[in-house]
This record gives structure tokens, C-alpha cells and sequence, in this order.
């Protein structure tokens, strides 16, 4: 059964939010079924087979899975990463990015539901998991707004705005979403965007030790991309990232790096996992450490 959905589900089901960049949605028409896949698919074919040979030959490594997930996704292949999400899951249950990354790859895959079941008991777990979760928080606001709960929609998407560093990749697209729904809805929204935005931390912290980030150059390359590459790519890199420091565990500055974009991207959890992981590596750096984790905000 087709479900119908109003101009307000229409305006979330296409809002850009949330994630290391943003996370879209699309709406698929019954006549576009048989529609060939984008380009994307064919120019990343033969990477995603190589991440395909080496999951399968890393059965009980998520991050492989993961990675296999991200390149599936981003290729448009979202029943390929709903599969390969649900590897990464069940191997490492108690990581909340991968229900949450399971939860939009649901919702991507569906013809026809735009907030399937299955999708929904996935973004509950994630903020089981880590209520913090943004990319979870920002869906099960979406699956209020399609339910008729315009108001309960905006006030999570507001909440969620108000933990949202500004300057952060999603943050103008959240604003937008929240404008769009009270546009349509006749809410009142600028003033609750003013208080939610007032006195946020900066999204790159100022001052104290110097926090290695990006290059220009993958700044430059990132700003070209596509939302969806934009976020496959940033999660690509912090997965590559956190296998490289497992065997090069005494690199100070690649455990803040670590740390810094585990936050950015909303993984506190997994982020304060980085700092114990780097104390233990560097005891004698560990008062360093923890400086660095106090300026990203993660709570000791």
C-alpha cells in the first residue's frame, strides 16, 4: 500500500540535515521503479568491489562493513548498504552511528513508506545507544513531523539546533528544515531559532593547544562534492582514521584528530573511548590529551 504524504511530509522527506555533511531524502515514484542508477554507481563500481572482497574476507570487522556501507550509499545502492549496515550492526552492537547509518539507509531504500518500521527501530536504538545520536534525533523528529506533530517536530529540531556547534556542516540545513516545516505549518519559528542558536559553542574551539584538522586540499575536494558524498567522505575518513591509530597508538596528534571528529560528528561516546585509549598509549602526554578533550566540549 502506497502511503500518502502531505506537503509538510513532502518538505521533510526532501530536507538536508544532519550527519558529517548532511543526510538527504528522496521520494520514489512508482514509475521510476525501473529508473538505472546514478552515475555514481558506475564510477565507484570497482571501489566498492574491492571494499566488497575485503568485508567478506573481514567477516567480524565492522568497520569494514561500514565502509562497504558508506560507498554503497553514496553510490545510491541503498538496499546493498542497508545489507552491509546490518553486518556492521551485528558485529558491533553497541555503536550507535551504525543503527543510525542503518536507519537512514532503511528509509532511503523504501519505495513507498517514507519511515518504515524496521528504519524507526533503528534510530531508536541508536539514541538508546547515545541519546545524543544527531543523525537519529533529527529522523525521529522527521517521523513526528509525518505523524502530524508538527510542533513536537520543530521543538526536537530545535533542541537538536541548540546542541548543534555552530558553523558544524549540517547547521544551516537544519535551520532550513525548521523553517520550511513552519512556513508550511504557519508556526512562528525565527524567534525560537534566535534563542536555540544564541551562546552555542563554536564548532572548531579556540585557543589552547592546537587541534590538527583537515587540509585545504580535502577541504577544497569535500566543498565539491555532493551532500551525501560530503557525508560519506567525512565518515570515511574518521573510519580510516580510527583503524590507523590501532597501529600507530602513540601519535598524540592523530588521537586529538580522532577525538575532535568523533565529536563533530556527534560521537561523544566514542570519542571519550579515543581519549582513554590515547591516555593509556601516552601517559606522559595525558594531561595534553585531556586539554584537547576539555576544548571539544566532552564531558570527563
Amino acid at each position: 500500500m502506497t502511503i500518502r504524504i502531505g506537503r509538510s511530509g513532502i518538505a521533510a522527506i526532501v530536507a538536508v540535515a544532519i550527519a558529517a555533511g548532511a543526510i538527504g531524502y528522496r521520494i520514489v515514484a512508482a514509475d521510476r521503479r525501473g529508473a538505472s542508477p546514478p552515475a555514481a554507481a558506475a564510477s565507484a563500481s570497482g571501489s566498492i568491489a574491492d571494499l566488497q572482497q575485503h568485508a567478506k574476507s573481514a567477516p567480524d570487522d565492522a568497520g569494514a562493513w561500514q565502509q562497504l556501507g558508506f560507498a554503497q550509499f553514496d553510490a545510491g545502492n541503498y538496499a546493498e548498504a542497508v545489507n552491509a549496515y546490518q553486518h556492521a550492526a551485528q558485529i558491533s552492537p553497541g555503536n550507535a552511528v551504525l543503527w543510525s547509518s542503518l536507519g537512514e539507509a532503511r528509509v532511503m531504500a523504501s519505495e513507498h513508506d517514507p519511515m518504515p518500521p524496521a528504519a524507526l527501530d533503528a534510530f531508536k536504538r541508536a539514541v538508546a545507544l547515545d541519546p545524543k545520536d544527531p543523525r537519529a534525533r533529527y529522523f525521529l523528529a522527521v517521523e513526528k513531523d509525518l505523524k502530524g506533530d508538527h510542533q513536537g517536530a520543530i521543538a526536537d529540531w530545535l533542541a537538536l539546533l541548540k546542541d548543534t556547534p555552530a558553523g558544524a556542516p549540517w547547521d544551516n540545513d537544519l535551520q532550513r528544515t525548521i523553517e520550511q516545516i513552519g512556513k508550511i505549518n504557519k508556526i512562528e519559528v525565527a524567534k525560537q531559532i534566535a534563542a536555540a542558536t544564541a551562546n552555542r559553542p563554536a564548532a572548531q574551539p579556540a585557543g589552547g593547544m592546537a587541534i590538527p584538522g583537515p587540509t585545504q586540499d580535502q577541504l577544497a575536494a569535500a566543498s565539491s562534492l555532493p551532500p551525501s558524498q560530503q557525508q560519506a567522505m567525512a565518515e570515511g575518513m574518521v573510519a580510516q582514521l580510527a583503524e590507523k591509530m590501532k597501529s600507530d597508538p602513540t601519535n598524540v596528534d592523530g588521537w586529538v584528530m580522532l577525538m575532535r571528529s568523533y565529536s563533530q560528528l556527534g560521537r561523544e561516546a566514542d570519542a571519550k573511548a579515543a581519549l582513554a585509549s590515547a591516555v593509556a598509549a601516552n601517559p606522559s602526554h595525558a594531561d595534553e590529551l585531556r586539554s584537547a578533550a576539555a576544548s571539544l566540549g566532552l564531558g570527563l
